[in-house]
C-alpha cells in the first residue's frame, strides 16, 4: 500500500484546513490519521473502518475534526475546523489490515507527512 498525503499548510487560528491521503492497493481495512507536534511524540488524531465508516478521534480534536472515506478514490480526509496553534504537526495517515481503528502508532504503511501550521 503506497499512501499519499496532502493538503498541509499555514493557517490563522480559527480556519480550517482539509487533508487528503490517496491509497494504492487495497489490502487496509482501516486508514488513520496521526500528527507529530515539534518536539513530541507522534499521535493519534482520528481513524475510520473501511469498510462500515466507523471512526474514533482523538478527544482532542473532536468536534472540531472530521475524517471521511471515498472508496471510489481511495482516499481519506481529514476535515479541520477551528484549528488551534496546538494542532501545529506534521500529520501522517497510515493503514492498516486490521477491520477496527487501532489507536497506537500499530499501523502496517504510513504515508509521507504533511506539514500544518497554526498561527495565534
Amino acid at each position: 500500500v503506497q499512501l499519499q498525503a496532502s493538503g498541509g499548510g499555514l493557517v490563522q487560528a480559527g480556519g480550517s484546513l482539509r487533508l487528503s491521503c490517496a491509497a494504492s492497493g487495497r489490502t487496509f481495512n482501516t486508514l488513520g490519521w496521526f500528527r507529530q507536534p515539534p518536539g513530541k511524540e507522534r499521535e493519534f488524531v482520528a481513524g475510520v473502518a473501511w469498510t462500515y465508516g466507523s471512526t474514533y478521534y482523538a478527544d482532542s480534536v473532536k468536534g472540531r475534526f472530521t475524517i471521511s472515506r471515498d472508496n471510489a478514490k481511495n482516499t481519506v480526509y481529514l476535515q479541520m475546523n477551528s484549528l488551534k496553534p496546538e494542532d501545529t504537526a506534521v500529520y501522517y495517515c497510515a493503514a492498516d489490515r486490521r477491520k477496527y481503528v487501532v489507536t497506537t502508532l500499530q499501523y502496517d504503511y504510513w504515508g509521507q507527512g504533511t506539514q500544518v501550521t497554526v498561527s495565534s
